[in-house]
């Protein structure tokens, strides 16, 4: 269950008349997510016609200081006509509410659902979207640093330590000594720049049909390289969810949904087997870092380390994919 607060209905409701949303009707927990608290709210709407939110306490792993980039970023993308939930803003502008230390934030709800066996024509209007996002973005005013860039691999690596490392599979520490130093020395600084979500997986894209009516979750989003970006959704979309399987037609629909919108620079086409293997580097370390360090009793579910050291694998051994 990711409620981690309770807030109680004369409060809730309370909080909701701070919004210009009409009074609440119900609040209902989203088990959904490990780091917030989410509800869904359905409230009688401004012209009494009904209206459904997502309310969304910040608990872990989100610095306030980085959620007006966040929800500035939603409302910019939406004023352009990108898929992406609107900030809902207080009576008084406001982005978010305060509760003691933690913040509250009223996002627009989106209908769609989260697709794990993509067809080609979902991977492909994904690749539309994706490009849409990065033109749109190319005139947000805010900046924000990729915190999860390469430094950060490395110390969640070092953090790991090899002995740690070998206890999640023998090959692991490895592969990293492997490719990282290689990954690293050879990562460009030169190519094309623009926020970024940096972690689109298929749970993060609602969709209808093969529309995608959603891109959600922006709480990794950044100011870095296109074509990184592109990296990290074909490493989300093209495997099954151990990483054994590549699926090229997923691949092939895909990148030309992406160039469809915004055409590859040759040298980001260039770039791409490199930056896929550090994609893969990025998850491995995250996830090898919580399958270290999440307690027995936790709510979360670690995730396998290996499904993206498989992939890191792979990319390196048939850059042609992106040929």
């Amino acid at each position: 269950m990711a409620v981690y607060t309770q807030i109680g209905a004369e409060e809730m409701a309370a909080l909701v008349n701070e919004f210009d949303v009409g009074e609440l009707v119900s609040a209902k927990g989203i088990a959904e997510g490990v780091s917030n608290s989410n509800w869904l709210l359905e409230t009688t709407g401004k012209d009494g016609g009904g209206a459904r939110f997502i309310l969304t306490m910040y608990e872990f792993r989100i610095e306030l200081e980085d959620l007006p980039y966040f929800l500035s970023l939603l409302d910019h993308l939406a004023a352009k006509g990108c898929p992406v939930p609107r900030t809902i803003h207080d009576r008084e502008g406001g982005l978010y509410r305060k509760r003691g230390e933690k913040a509250l934030a009223l996002i627009e709800f989106l209908p769609g659902v989260s697709v794990s066996e993509p067809t080609e024509e979902q991977a492909r209007a994904v690749g539309a979207a994706l490009a849409q996002m990065h033109h749109a973005a190319g005139d947000f005013a805010g900046t924000r640093a990729n915190g999860m860039g390469l430094a950060e691999w490395q110390r969640l690596f070092d953090a790991c330590g090899a002995d740690g490392l070998a206890i999640i599979d023998p090959a692991l520490a490895g592969l990293v000594e492997e490719h990282l130093p290689k990954v690293a020395a050879g990562w460009p600084d030169n190519l094309p720049r623009s926020v970024i979500h940096a972690d689109l997986f298929p749970d993060n894209v609602l969709m209808r049909g093969n529309k995608v009516s959603g891109l959600i979750d922006f709480y990794f989003a950044c100011n870095d390289l296109m074509a990184y970006d592109v990296a990290v959704t074909h490493a989300a979309w093209c495997f099954d969810t151990s990483g054994q399987t590549f699926d090229a037609d997923i691949s092939r629909a895909l990148l030309e949904g992406y160039e469809a919108v915004r055409p590859l620079l040759p040298e980001e086409r260039a770039a791409l087997p490199l930056l896929a293997q550090g994609a893969a580097l990025r998850f491995t370390s995250s996830r090898a870092y919580d399958w270290l360090n999440t307690p027995a009793d936790a709510l979360v579910m670690r995730k396998d380390p290996m499904a993206f050291a498989r992939r890191l694998e792979f990319y390196a051994s048939n850059p042609e994919v992106f040929a």
